[in-house]
């Protein structure tokens, strides 16, 4: 259980770091919706997924996302302690992932975004109403890709990483313009807490929902399951 541990609050802290690092370094622009600093964004927390998949996957499966966690343990692919210790691993992994790119920003290295520490935020323009949609559907459909190409009949394991790697890509290509994206409560949290303000203050909404959508597509997933 250590190895696990430990895998995933790795696999965790490089997804925070890289993914958050991408939005608040190459943010250097007025207009938060320009099309390269999505995408730069978006395969940022892609490809950071893809590389922990192939690197940590045989040790832990690569959840690095409580999301995933409650959902594996809502469909009974792990017990309860185990996705327990999970989360725990993934929460101190966000917030090392978290402590470093803050001392990067305060150490002196430039960035021209909204947020220093690429924290989630309810837009304006989205609201709440929108935002509880966005991050419940998104979530939904990642974590179901999840469930569905890590399933022990699937006939392709070998491309589950890449499938759910660029399956976040979309989701943030999606997700961006309407939240910053989460669909992992633990790449919230963290962020939320170094930044403070109103990212904590939305910080319940990257929690709630999440795990809303991610416990959907465990039941969906319930549904799907073949049955021996």
């Amino acid at each position: 259980m250590l190895k696990k541990f430990i895998a995933e609050m790795t696999g965790t802290m490089v997804l925070v770091l890289l993914g958050c690092g991408a939005a608040v370094f190459n943010f250097n622009t007025g207009d938060v919706l320009e099309v390269s600093w999505v995408l730069t964004v978006a395969f940022a927390f892609g490809l950071a997924v893809v590389a922990m998949a192939y690197t940590i996957g045989p040790i832990s499966g690569c959840h690095i996302n409580p999301a995933i966690t409650v959902a594996a343990w809502i469909s009974g692919r792990m017990k309860c302690t185990e996705a327990t210790v999970y989360v725990a691993a993934q929460l101190v992994g966000a917030f090392i992932g978290s402590a470093v790119l803050y001392a990067m920003v305060n150490g002196g290295i430039a960035t021209g975004g909204v947020t220093t520490t690429g924290a989630n935020f309810v837009f304006a323009d989205g609201g709440l109403m929108g935002s509880a949609i966005a991050e419940s559907v998104l979530t939904f459909i990642f974590v179901l890709v999840v469930l569905g190409t890590t399933y022990k009949t699937n006939n392709a394991p070998k491309f589950a990483g890449l499938v759910i790697g660029l399956t976040l890509v979309l989701v943030h290509i999606v997700g961006i313009p309407i939240t910053g994206t989460s669909v992992n409560p633990a790449r919230s949290i963290a962020p939320a807490i170094f930044e403070g303000g109103q990212a904590l203050r939305d910080l319940w909404v990257f929690i709630v929902f999440p795990l809303v959508g991610a416990a959907l597509s465990a039941l969906v997933w319930k549904v799907f399951e073949v049955k021996e």
